[in-house]
């Protein structure tokens, strides 16, 4: 049997750079994107398959596809749609180009590469397609509009994708994480001080606390898993001849998937309305 290959995108550290380093130690052949030359060089020193790719740059999603379908002769077994980024705030406080800006990255940038890995997977007739999503692809929390927004569209999008390449041996895949130790948060607060203009806001005693817990994050949060725990069901995902539609990861998604089946909306209000 040939080797397998995946285009994964968000490698340069957290969950992509673990589901990297794993699937090539398993066999995969596995190109390894990033949006920094400079991560791509890292990942290069240590034996992975790595080139540009940013969501941001269409240019960049062409050159890599290209450059895929050069080394692998024209094939591609998997794509594992992962980078994303939050803007922690308030929906009132959101900016337009804010908006704008991060469904570009988090979604029409996962819809436009997917968009061009379909033709190869169609032409021969199989193929995973993974979409990172999140617990808040399911239920939405305070202060992450933007976020949720992404997220709830990846869901959907991906339901529909699957059900249009049913009988093609193509499989839209949802990998659904709750908190697990990446570098979201420092990311998440990067773009926070970016964007929002948080000190002539009404909420702006709620901002200050949020920025504290920015600069004064003492450990993992309750029921935070490593990124291998989301690399495991990726590896399901990608080498079950049966793949799941959804794979859960952490507690809190198991728990939130089961409230929003049973609990009446005012009740999973309540419980939603406590969390930051």
């Amino acid at each position: 049997m040939s080797q397998k290959s995946i285009l994964i995108t968000g490698c340069s550290s957290g969950i992509g750079l673990d589901a990297a380093r794993t699937l090539h130690a398993r066999g995969w052949r596995v190109f390894a994107t990033c949006r920094a030359e400079a991560d791509c060089a890292r990942l290069r020193g240590e034996g992975l398959e790595s080139f540009r790719l940013d969501y941001d740059d269409v240019s960049s999603l062409e050159s890599a596809v290209a450059e895929v379908m050069t080394r692998t002769g024209g094939t591609l077994d998997a794509l594992f749609n992962n980078g994303a980024y939050a803007i922690p705030c308030a929906y009132e406080d959101l900016p337009r180009d804010a908006f704008r800006a991060i469904l570009e990255t988090n979604l029409i940038g996962y819809h436009d590469l997917t968009c061009r890995v379909l033709p190869i997977m169609r032409a021969q007739g199989h193929g995973r397609i993974v979409n990172n999503s999140s617990i808040l692809g399911m239920v939405g929390f305070r202060w992450r509009t933007a976020y949720v927004a992404t997220k709830f569209a990846l869901e959907g999008i991906t339901d529909v994708l699957r059900l249009e390449l049913r009988g093609t041996g193509i499989h839209p895949i949802l990998i659904e994480p709750g908190p697990i130790t990446t570098k979201f948060r420092d990311n998440s607060a990067i773009q926070f001080k970016r964007w929002i203009k948080w000190d002539s806001s009404p909420r702006r005693a709620e901002y200050a606390e949020i920025l504290e817990r920015f600069e004064n994050k003492a450990g993992p949060d309750r029921f935070e898993l490593p990124a291998s725990a989301v690399t495991d069901k990726l590896i399901h995902a990608l080498e079950s001849k049966r793949p799941r539609a959804r794979y859960y990861v952490t507690i809190p998604t198991h728990v939130m998937g089961i409230a929003r089946r049973l609990l009446p909306i005012w009740a999973l209000d309540r419980i939603l309305a406590g969390g930051t």
